[in-house]
């Protein structure tokens, strides 16, 4: 569990470029609707710098994956990542295998022309990362002492990688049906198999492992590319964009109804900390649709709540799809990537998005206003006694070093502390000793959650400031 949420941390560095492409892509579809860049230099431009990023996705989670991964922030591992992913790709490609076999292009098995997929990519950045980590510091005799340390473990990789290219010769068939065979089965489900979806999308995030889902759905890892086909056109007219569209009226409406929800639960004299807490991830989430910092507000004080939560989104979902209403992003189902869809492609009815949000806002303020009194939910602002204190500090632009420090303590200190990195919105880190951790010290900094997968895997959640959280961190490390 802990190295798949490590694994899901990691893509969040090749998932930050992706804005870009989005924010391309919207300019040269605004500025020729209907040619797609044919009619507009300017928007063949934008388009084809756009594609430049997406068609390389897998590529990216290649580099991502092993420099996310690797014990040092270093270029090594971003070359053995790609060593990996052009050795393995090389190999197994379909004029590749039809040479060993002796056969046609045509009858080598379909699986082998979809080996440029994201889960190649992630593999080929674990491989890169793990040999960056082994044989990083490894001495070679004298006479080869040239590829000593850093130099080898491209060596390494390279020889990893064919074997690993070996092994999927046999397994990757397999694979490839079983998740070709599982998003036939989704899609054959229409709009039930997108809410179930949308439900697990959101049921995962606790657990940091809702990236694994995302890469089947939105990726080119079982033929469902849901986000590149939205982008580049080349999907299905009303069909694809179903496992983005529904996400749309939760982040943009939804969430902020029930955030408005909880404020007016709040105790009254917690309205004021509630509402700096809960104001600032409602925006977040109807800007840029990062979740997050709203979603933890209340995951962990009452988890039933998130549940409902969860559910709704699949309801969500479901709908978008059955309508049909069609729109994508590259990052996030927020305001932003909303606007730049319009003129996409596989853009089907966008302006139904604000009716449904709407609808949504509705549904999410009265069922989380009905919850919250019904079950005496601790949502913010309602907290018992002893976890008052939770929110003594909130995140601002001048006590980051307050919040730094908080949370060093509560992770027992630095030499407490074996292993430590931020992704979106999380700090993660590895502690020697879990009864160490002090959950109320950290608490006490104005976090928004403490997530423990495990004794001595601890995740706090902070918020989109997370960097800067984390850079105070590493400041009081050199001093």
């Amino acid at each position: 569990m802990k190295y798949l949420q490590k694994i899901g941390r990691s893509l969040m560095l090749p998932v930050a470029c992706l804005p870009v492409a989005g924010i391309l892509y919207g300019i040269g579809y605004w500025i020729d609707p209907v040619g797609w860049g044919s009619n507009s230099i300017i928007a063949a431009f934008c388009i084809k710098a756009a594609s430049a990023i997406i068609d390389q996705i897998p590529l990216l989670f290649a580099l991502g994956v092993s420099i996310g991964m690797a014990d040092e922030q270093d270029g090594t591992s971003a070359l053995s990542g790609l060593v990996s992913w052009l050795m393995i790709t090389t190999l197994l490609s379909t004029n590749a295998i039809a040479m060993y076999t002796k056969v046609e292009a045509a009858q080598v098995p379909a699986a082998f022309g979809k080996i440029q997929n994201a889960f190649i990519g992630i593999l080929a950045g674990i491989i890169g990362a793990e040999c960056f980590n082994k044989f990083k510091h490894t001495e070679l005799p004298e006479s080869l002492a040239f590829f000593s340390g850093k130099r080898f473990v491209a060596i390494v990789t390279g020889a990893v990688s064919i074997i690993a290219s070996i092994i999927l010769y046999y397994v990757w068939p397999m694979l490839y049906g079983a998740l070709v065979n599982f998003g036939i089965y989704t899609l054959s489900l229409g709009p039930i198999g997108a809410g179930i979806y949308g439900m697990l999308n959101r049921a995962l995030i606790p657990l940091g492992l809702h990236h694994a889902l995302n890469a089947v759905f939105w990726f080119d890892t079982a033929g469902i590319n849901d986000l590149g086909n939205f982008w580049a056109g080349t999907g299905t007219l009303g069909v694809t964009g179903m496992y983005m569209t529904g996400f749309f009226p939760v982040m943009m409406f939804g969430l902020v109804a029930g955030a408005y929800a909880m404020y007016r639960a709040a105790n009254s004299e917690r309205k004021n900390m509630a509402a700096s807490l809960l104001l600032a991830g409602a925006l977040a989430s109807f800007f840029t649709g990062i979740t997050e910092p709203i979603e933890f507000s209340f995951m962990f004080l009452a988890p039933g709540l998130y549940l409902i939560h969860a559910v709704l989104t699949g309801i969500s979902a479901a709908v978008c799809a059955y309508l049909p209403v069609r729109c994508g992003f590259n990052f996030s189902a927020g305001l932003v990537d909303y606007i730049l869809s319009f003129k996409a492609p596989m853009a089907v009815n966008p302006l139904l998005i604000i009716p449904i949000g709407l609808v949504f806002a509705v549904i999410y303020y009265f069922v989380f206003t009905w919850a919250i009194k019904t079950f005496d939910l601790k949502t913010p602002g309602r907290e018992d006694a002893e976890t008052k204190a939770k929110k003594a500090v909130i995140v601002t632009s001048n006590n980051y070093t307050d919040m730094a420090k908080m949370i060093l303590e509560g992770l027992g200190g630095f030499d407490n502390i074996k292993d430590f990195s931020y992704c979106a919105t999380r700090i993660r880190a590895t502690v020697d000793d879990g009864a160490r951790v002090d959950d109320k010290k950290i608490n006490s900094a104005g976090v928004r959650g403490v997530v423990k997968p495990s004794k001595n895997n601890i995740q706090i959640v902070i918020g989109t400031k997370v960097q800067f959280v984390y850079d105070e961190i590493m400041k009081l490390a050199e001093k």
